[in-house]
């Protein structure tokens, strides 16, 4: 029995058994199967040299049974990417495949690239998720998040925070607080869990306490690059029916680190809920800002929140969440509210 090699594409595309169309005429036609396990072992046998040549295979193919190796194969979709690589169709090939018994080495290998590059990301994609957040003490802060894979199980991140409170400024609306960060997002093998640990630099006079004037006193106005740097850790869980996330970052800062009034902050949260349904969850925040350092000062815990949230999302990636509760800090200022809403694609 002979067969047109090229039908071994899907070997290249991923998948673990024979290729085939799923049409009649192929399917009766045990040419137009071949074992992706002798394919690689042909290939391995293969010399560089041999690289975009057609090669006589005879002697390395092992014919199958095309209902033995088809289960679980999504039969359009493998046609499709066979017909991308090779400009024709398995019933096209298998047609061709009148007592040939060749291989295109070069075909083989730019469908083994696009398989590698499709099965190396973990069947992950690019995306970019931009939130529209406004809370009682922050005030009103744009952010966004990219994610872009590298491996399996790891995606480069970076993300951006546009601070818009004008106190965190010059009280001015000028030299606005601006947060912008690079870091990893590491998968588990099932997906649920995702930790992402980040490191950021903002740019402002919130830590730094600004400028200095001509006796080397910061004035607490005029921004700098590099006003603080803040290195994170955010972690994520979700299945089904549970959702939980932890966040910590420390704020420090970088430019006039130790004169008269520069800052550092500790900023966490932690939230869990339960998912009603893939539209709707529900559950408890926690969030804490300390003021743990204050250049010639005393520093203090700024609020400490604890409340509901409830979520809503869109089949379209939009979603919206709200919380609110108390401060229950000693001496806490009332109520505390948070409204998050974003759009992932």
């Amino acid at each position: 029995m002979t067969y047109r090699t090229i039908l071994s594409i899907s070997t290249a595309l991923g998948v673990a058994s024979a290729a085939s169309t799923g049409t009649a005429a192929v399917a009766q036609n045990p040419a137009a199967i071949i074992s992706s396990a002798a394919v690689e072992t042909a290939l391995a046998a293969l010399p560089a040299s041999e690289t975009g040549a057609e090669v006589d295979l005879k002697g390395y193919i092992e014919p199958v049974e095309p209902q033995s190796d088809l289960a679980g194969i999504d039969l359009g979709q493998l046609d499709e990417g066979f017909a991308a690589v090779t400009g024709e169709t398995f019933e096209q090939a298998a047609n061709a495949a009148k007592g040939e018994a060749i291989i295109n080495t070069s075909a083989i290998a730019a469908a083994q690239y696009s398989g590698a590059e499709a099965g190396s990301n973990g069947g992950r994609e690019d995306s970019f998720t931009v939130l529209l957040n406004q809370d009682s003490f922050f005030g009103f802060y744009p952010s966004f998040n990219g994610l872009i894979p590298v491996s399996e199980n790891v995606d480069f991140s970076f993300y951006g925070i546009l601070w818009t409170t004008t106190s965190f400024g010059n009280g001015g609306g000028n030299d606005l607080w601006t947060e912008f960060g690079v870091g990893a997002a590491f998968y588990s093998m099932e997906g649920n869990l995702v930790i992402k640990p980040q490191i950021g630099l903002t740019n402002g006079a919130l830590l730094s306490r600004g400028v200095r004037d001509a006796n080397d006193v910061p004035t607490g106005t005029g921004g700098n690059f590099a006003d603080g740097i803040v290195p994170s850790l955010t972690i994520n869980y979700s299945d089904d029916a549970f959702e939980a996330e932890f966040y910590g970052g420390y704020y420090a800062a970088l430019r006039n680190r130790n004169d008269p009034g520069s800052l550092d902050f500790l900023h966490t949260w932690v939230n869990a809920g339960a998912k009603f349904s893939d539209k709707i969850s529900a559950g408890v925040h926690y969030e804490l800002l300390d003021n743990s350092r204050v250049e010639g000062g005393q520093g203090s815990v700024v609020y400490q929140w604890l409340g509901p949230y409830v979520q809503f999302k869109t089949d379209n990636g939009f979603f919206a969440r709200f919380t609110a509760g108390p401060d229950i800090e000693d001496g806490g200022d009332g109520d505390f509210y948070k409204l998050t809403a974003g759009f992932s694609f």
